[in-house]
């Protein structure tokens, strides 16, 4: 089983992959941990591209995974190869919600994080978020060339259920 969980930032997608993984025993990638440098000493460094593509190539080289992230572009590998792309459409207030409650919670040390954002960088991903919502990821299920493998969810339960039907055990 290849599950791509797409969505806006604060959308849950993680949430929801880490639940799908441990009730699938599938492994679980973040493609956030692929495209930024973790190991840079600024907040927002990219990793280089051909080290991205490198690491993505790793993870869909194996026989089952679970993805979660925003991307659109440079994921055409993990589309390729999913058995089925899950597109979170959470709405844009919660999704907000979640993005400051998030950056609270890095800042107070309740979520242990090597990010070093600010209130200007978390501002800026609003903006963003709302464009991704709003036109980016319209644009691509629109014009995907995956539509056959494209399910829409608004929660954890909806993929439960979906999963259920297609007779895919999960170990809850």
């Amino acid at each position: 089983m290849r599950i791509h969980i797409i969505g806006g930032a604060g959308s849950g997608k993680s949430y929801i992959a880490e639940r799908l993984s441990k009730a699938l025993n599938i492994p679980h990638f973040d493609l956030d941990d692929v495209f930024w440098d973790k190991d840079a000493n600024n907040y927002g460094v990219k990793t280089p591209l051909a080290l991205r593509d490198k690491k993505l190539k790793v993870i869909v080289d194996q026989p089952a995974w679970i993805i979660d992230g925003v991307y659109l572009k440079w994921v055409t590998p993990s589309f390729q190869l999913a058995d089925k792309i899950f597109i979170l459409n959470t709405p844009i207030e919660i999704q907000e919600e979640r993005i400051w409650k998030r950056y609270k919670d890095r800042k107070e040390g309740i979520i242990p994080s090597s990010k070093k954002e600010s209130i200007e960088s978390v501002m800026e991903l609003i903006k963003w978020n709302k464009r991704y919502n709003q036109e980016l990821l319209p644009n691509f299920i629109k014009n995907s060339d995956y539509s056959e493998k494209i399910v829409h969810v608004e929660n954890y339960e909806n993929i439960l259920g979906i999963c259920s039907l297609k007779g895919i055990e999960l170990k809850e």
